[in-house]
């Protein structure tokens, strides 16, 4: 399978990102139309009532700087995800928003946790361990991306700045390594040349022959004897008057 037959662009790469964020976005106008905020409606460790947030958390912000931060990040990382691995992007999403926010309930302080960004560490995660796992040099390079761009994310795993739900990241980060180690991804075959192949024969090889066993160019290599070609001529004579 080439390149671009598995990688190929579908409607869900524009689609999913797009949906989501003008869920969040919408979300939050609900929140400014009515004058309210939905934050009961968030993760609430270790009660009964919390465990709605798990699905209901990530698409609800606490303001609008918040909701900005989230945006991007999450939007991008959904499309990466839907382009490069498609045949298991859904259970990524939804594995993914279960078993972080159920981390988050079970290790989280007695608050409300909120907004996308247990999503966005299980994205960031999985893209960087499982094109690590892959070694197909694509999905390498996606990792180096995405560490050049959200490495930074690495440090709120930790509880390093008041009001930001470590334990949520924390919970995300996990589930994008325990899901990049389970979920199997169709991954292109890497072609080998003749010479990597395990029956390669270097005797037989047309361009080896030109070498000694030293290493050195032979310059008149033997060929192979040919049949004679022969030229042969007619001439026709030309009538006189």
């Amino acid at each position: 399978m080439s390149d671009n037959q598995h990688f190929k662009f579908s409607n869900a790469v524009l689609l999913v990102p797009l949906v989501f964020v003008l869920l969040i976005w919408s979300v939050y106008w609900a929140e400014l139309s009515v004058g309210t905020n939905f934050n009961k409606f968030g993760i609430y460790p270790r009660t009964l009532s919390g465990l709605r947030g798990v699905f209901f958390g990530p698409f609800i912000h606490g303001s609008l700087k918040h909701l900005y931060n989230n945006t991007i990040p999450v939007a991008v990382l959904l499309a990466a995800l839907f382009y490069f691995y498609r045949s298991i992007a859904w259970k990524v999403v939804l594995f993914g928003v279960l078993f972080s926010g159920l981390i988050t309930w079970g290790i989280g302080r007695s608050s409300y946790h909120i907004g996308a960004s247990g999503l966005i560490y299980v994205l960031a995660s999985f893209t960087f361990f499982k094109g690590v796992f892959t070694k197909y040099y694509r999905l390498i390079a996606l990792s180096l991306v995405v560490v050049f761009i959200y490495g930074s994310l690495l440090w709120y795993i930790f509880p390093v700045k008041d009001g930001i739900s470590w334990e949520g990241h924390l919970g995300g980060f996990l589930t994008g390594l325990f899901l990049a180690i389970i979920l199997k991804a169709k991954v292109p075959k890497t072609k080998k040349f003749e010479w990597e192949k395990t029956d390669f024969n270097e005797e037989e090889d047309p361009f080896l022959k030109h070498f000694d066993k030293d290493g050195n160019f032979i310059e008149n290599l033997e060929k192979e004897d040919t049949d004679d070609i022969q030229v042969i001529y007619n001439y026709k004579k030309n009538n006189e008057d």
